[in-house]
């Protein structure tokens, strides 16, 4: 429930979409699991999970939804070893070499001839519609899956006007210039992690970890041209992340004395419980991505 990740994008568009509307769209593509013969399947699942009861929960005008996704375990070892066995077998009894166009044939038949026996993993990832910020915040540390997200949600609603989030000024000069001078903005503070890269490919790069960033050691690769990829923050009592230059936020953690807040909440009903927490963290999240763009400065409108 609590996410520990963000992918940011902003829509083009206001989006207007109510909860009703929206849970009719989800419902046409509800997850069902694989078939013998499926790799992998995606839909949309209940956004509270077991204890809630719609594919879109809301509250304040802010929708969390689920995706959920199935894919089946085939090692490519397995598969390899399979074709090498038949080819081989082939080649000996034909006194021939088998064509490329024939391994891959063969390959295809023994995929599908070893999945209904595969074993399957599910995964969810989980977003936030955040209209007041005219944005959706998708949890997840991976581009390619908010993006599977949004092309299912995209699906679903006919079109979806999103992009990446971008700033005017590049992230990484920012944190670089927050290093250099050795404060971020309040309510930001910076912790003891960081990430440095050199634009040129001999550079390299150089990660620091529970290492006070202030000290000459860390400075140093700043002046041979260094940039800060990755900075470790706080956002004032409640919330401990990574941000990073492409303005996506890893290992988001609140904290627990704000996850407190809730402790008295639905002792006796856990999806009051649910609730509450998904508010408590709704505004919490509004207040920190206006606060990080407030510190990033303009966004970029152009792209």
């Amino acid at each position: 429930m609590w996410f520990k990740n963000l992918t940011l994008y902003r829509f083009n568009k206001p989006f207007t979409t109510d909860t009703e509307a929206l849970e009719t769209a989800l419902a046409d593509f509800t997850f069902s699991p694989c078939s013998s013969q499926d790799i992998s399947k995606s839909g949309f699942s209940k956004a509270l999970g077991k204890q809630g009861h719609a594919l879109v929960h809301s509250a304040e005008n802010r929708h969390l939804i689920c995706v959920t996704k199935e894919e089946k375990i085939l090692p490519g070892q397995v598969i390899k070893e399979a074709l090498d066995e038949k080819v081989a077998l082939i080649e000996d009894q034909e006194s021939r070499k088998v064509t490329k166009k024939e391994k891959d044939a063969m390959k295809e038949e023994i995929t599908m001839t070893l999945l209904p026996r595969a074993f399957s993993r599910r995964s969810q990832t989980h977003a936030l519609i955040m209209p007041e910020l005219e944005m959706i915040l998708v949890d997840s540390s991976s581009a390619a899956k908010a993006e599977e997200l949004l092309a299912l949600l995209r699906k679903a609603l006919g079109s979806l006007p999103v992009i990446p989030l971008h700033f005017t000024t590049p992230i990484e000069t920012t944190l670089t210039e927050w290093l250099r001078n050795g404060s971020s903005p309040q309510p930001f503070e910076m912790q003891d992690e960081a990430e440095l890269k050199s634009d040129s490919d001999e550079g390299g790069i150089v990660r620091f970890k529970q290492q006070v960033l202030q000290e000459d050691e860390v400075l140093a690769h700043l002046a041979t041209g260094k940039q800060v990829h990755k900075l470790a923050l706080h956002f004032g009592q409640s919330i401990a992340f990574l941000l990073q230059s492409d303005a996506s936020v890893k290992r988001l953690k609140f904290s627990e004395e704000f996850r407190a807040a809730t402790d008295d909440v639905g002792t006796e009903d856990p999806l009051a419980k649910l609730d509450a927490d998904f508010a408590l963290m709704g505004g919490e999240l509004v207040a920190f991505i206006n606060a990080l763009q407030q510190a990033l400065g303009p966004i970029e409108e152009n792209i």
